[in-house]
C-alpha cells in the first residue's frame, strides 16, 4: 500500500504528518516492526512489516528440527 505523506509545517507547533502515521502503524500491529529511512536528515520512506504469530495447540505437535 503507497501513501502520501505532506512534510510538516514549519513554524514547529504541529505534529510532523510522518509521525502521526507513524503512531498509526504502531497503534494498528500486534507483532511487528515499523521502520522509518531517513535520507539527508528528512524521514523519505516508512517500511511496515506485520509478524502473525500461530500458538502450537495440544493437538498439533511441534516439529523437531534434524540435528
Amino acid at each position: 500500500m503507497t501513501h502520501s505523506i505532506k512534510p510538516a509545517p514549519k513554524d514547529g507547533d504541529e505534529t510532523p504528518a510522518w509521525l502521526e502515521f507513524v503512531r498509526k502503524q504502531v497503534s494498528s500491529l500486534r507483532y511487528g516492526v515499523v521502520q522509518i529511512v531517513v535520507h539527508e536528515g528528512a524521514v523519505t520512506q516508512i517500511e511496515t512489516t506485520e509478524r502473525v504469530r500461530i500458538e502450537a495447540t495440544p493437538t498439533e505437535p511441534r516439529r523437531k528440527t534434524a540435528g
